[in-house]
C-alpha cells in the first residue's frame, strides 16, 4: 500500500534537488574537508563557560537530526559517528547560506565551518559562516522511533536503524571492540591468525548441513564451509603450533533468536595441550575481554547476574542429563531401555540413533536451555563427536566440552583426535549415519586423513561463537541484534 504522505514528501525533496541543480549547486558533492568530530570538540571545549567565544575554528560534518528557526537565528544538530554537535546559525554571518540552511531537511548530510562557541544556554556549538549540503536525503527519517516499531523492519533497514537507534550503534561498536580484544588476547598468547577456504570440496569440521554450489570453470561442486577445523588442523600438522581464525561459517539450518545460517566463529588450535588447556584459554579470554569491554566481569544479562570471571563450573553431560530426568543414565544400558527412558522424558528419537546420541538429545531437551551462568559441559559420547579424542579413562566418551552460557552453546572444544586409523573409522561411522538419513553427518575428507598420516602432535582445539558472546556482552535477547544484516525472507 502506497503511503501518499511519504510520496508527497519524497517528491518535495526531489523538487529541491532539481532546484539546486538549476541554480548550479551540486546536491551530492565529491568531498568535504572536516577538521573536527563532535567528540573532539566536546573533549577540548566542553568545560568553557556559557557565552564564550573561543576564537578557534572547526569544520564539522554529519547528518542533520534537528532544526529550528527563530527569526534571524537558526539552530541545528549534526550527528557524526562520535556524537552530536549543535550549529548556532546567525543570518548576519551566513548571508545567502542562511537561506540554504533554512531549506535543509532532517536527514540531509551537511558540512559547516565556523567558530567554536558556547551559547547563553550553555550549549557547545559551531557558529558557522559557511554551510554546505553534502548529500540530500530524499526519504524522511522516522519521527523519533515510532516509524520503525516493526522489529523485522529494523533488521531489514539496518542503515535506518543505525541512524535513529543509539542502542544499535552501541552494539555495533561493542562487537568491534570484542573482536579486537579477542585478537589481542590470542596474539599475546603467541597465536598466529590465518585465513582458510570458505569454498571447500568436502565440508567438514562440524555436524551440520552445508550449502552447496557449483564452480563453472572447473565443473566442480563446492560447499560453503560449515567450519574451518580440518584446514586449521592441517596447519598444526605443518608445524604451526598455535593458530586461530575468526571466520564466517554457513550452515543450512533453522533461523531463530539463537541461529543465523551465516555466523561468525573463532576457532583456535594449540599443540601439546588438551581440552583442559582449552577450558583455561577460553575462560581466561572471556574474563579479559569482559574486563576490557565492560570494565568488569560482574555482568548482568537479561536482568540476571552473569559472572564472567574464571573459573567456570565443570560438569559431565551424562550426569546433568540424568539429574534432569531423575534417572541414572549409563551408555552400557540396553538400547531399548535408553529409548524408553527418552520416550518417557518426551524426547524425540530416531531408530538409527545409538545410546550416546539418545543421551545427548535428553541433555539438549532438558538441560542445555536451563544452564544460565557459564558452565563447561564435559565428556560427550563418542558417537556424537567424530573429531574428538576418546576419553583417556573411559573410551565410550570423548574429551569434548561445550561452554554453555544463557542456555546457548557458545564454545565447543576438544582434545583433538590425532590417530588417523581412528579418524578413518569415525568417518566411516558418519557415512553409515548419512546413509541412514542423517544429512548433518560428515563426509570423509581423504586429504585430511592423508595429512593425519604424516603425524599430528597432541592438540587442543576450540570454537567460540562470536555472535552469541556479543549477545551476552551487549545484553541482546536475539542474535539478529548483533548481526548487522541477518538473513530474512525477501520482501513481498
Amino acid at each position: 500500500m502506497v503511503d501518499e504522505k511519504l510520496e508527497d514528501l519524497f517528491q518535495a525533496r526531489a523538487d529541491k534537488v532539481k532546484a539546486l541543480r538549476d541554480a548550479g549547486v551540486d546536491p551530492y558533492p565529491v568531498a568535504f574537508e572536516r577538521t573536527h568530530t563532535a567528540k573532539q570538540i566536546k573533549e577540548k571545549y566542553d568545560a568553557i563557560e556559557p557565552e564564550t567565544e573561543t576564537g578557534e575554528r572547526a569544520a564539522v560534518a554529519g547528518r542533520l537530526m534537528m532544526k529550528r528557526s527563530i527569526g534571524k537565528l537558526a539552530f541545528g544538530v549534526l550527528r557524526d559517528a562520535t556524537g552530536d554537535i549543535q550549529l548556532f546559525c546567525e543570518k548576519v554571518r551566513l548571508n545567502q547560506d542562511f537561506d540554504l540552511f533554512d531549506d535543509l531537511d532532517l536527514g540531509d548530510w551537511v558540512g559547516a565551518e565556523g567558530e567554536i562557541v558556547k551559547t547563553k544556554r550553555g550549549e557547545l556549538s559551531v557558529r558557522p559562516d559557511k554551510v554546505v549540503l553534502l548529500g540530500k536525503a530524499l526519504r524522511p527519517l522516522p519521527e523519533k522511533w515510532h516509524g520503525l516499531q516493526n522489529v523485522e523492519q529494523r533488521y531489514r533497514q539496518r542503515y535506518l536503524d543505525l541512524v535513529v537507534n543509539e542502542d544499535a550503534r552501541r552494539i555495533l561498536e561493542t562487537r568491534s571492540l570484542i573482536i579486537i580484544e579477542m585478537r589481542a588476547y590470542l596474539a599475546d598468547q603467541g597465536f598466529i591468525e590465518v585465513e582458510t577456504p570458505m569454498l571447500q570440496p568436502t565440508p567438514g569440521g562440524a555436524l551440520a548441513k552445508p550449502f552447496k554450489t557449483h564452480m563453472n570453470a572447473l565443473d566442480l561442486d563446492l560447499y560453503l564451509r560449515v567450519a574451518p577445523e580440518l584446514y586449521l588442523k592441517r596447519l598444526i600438522i605443518g608445524g604451526i603450533e598455535k593458530v586461530f581464525e575468526i571466520n564466517r561459517n554457513f550452515r543450512n539450518e533453522g533461523v531463530s533468536v539463537k541461529y543465523n545460517p551465516e555466523f561468525t566463529m573463532l576457532e583456535a588450535y594449540q599443540a601439546y595441550t588438551d581440552y583442559h588447556g582449552m577450558m583455561e584459554l577460553m575462560e581466561n579470554m572471556i574474563g579479559r575481554v569482559a574486563e576490557r569491554v565492560l570494565g568488569t566481569t560482574d555482568h548482568t544479562y537479561q536482568g540476571r547476574a552473569m559472572p564472567l570471571g574464571a573459573p567456570f563450573p565443570r560438569r559431565r553431560l551424562i550426569d546433568l542429563a540424568g539429574e534432569a530426568i531423575e534417572r541414572e543414565l549409563d551408555l552400557d544400558m540396553p538400547i531399548d531401555e535408553l529409548r524408553k527412558i527418552a520416550t518417557d522424558a518426551e524426547v524425540h528419537i530416531e531408530p538409527s540413533w545409538g545410546g550416546g546420541k539418545i543421551v545427548v538429545e535428553i541433555y539438549e531437551k532438558h538441560v542445555e536451555g536451563k544452564l544460565f551462568e557459564p558452565t563447561f559441559v564435559m565428556d560427550f559420547p563418542r558417537e556424537t563427536s567424530p573429531l574428538a579424542r576418546p576419553h583417556r579413562t573411559d573410551p565410550r566418551f570423548t574429551e569434548h566440552f561445550d561452554l554453555v552460557i544463557a542456555g546457548m552453546e557458545v564454545g565447543p572444544a576438544y582434545s583433538e583426535l590425532t590417530d588417523p586409523a581412528d579418524q578413518r573409522a569415525r568417518f566411516q561411522d558418519q557415512a553409515r549415519q548419512r546413509a541412514a538419513g542423517d544429512d548433518e553427518a560428515m563426509l570423509a575428507d581423504e586429504d585430511f586423513l592423508r595429512a593425519l598420516e604424516y603425524g599430528m602432535p597432541p592438540t587442543g582445539g576450540l570454537g567460540f561463537g562470536v555472535d552469541r558472546f556479543t549477545m551476552i556482552l551487549t545484553d541482546s535477547p536475539s542474535i539478529r541484534e548483533v548481526i548487522l544484516f541477518p538473513l530474512l525472507r525477501p520482501e513481498t
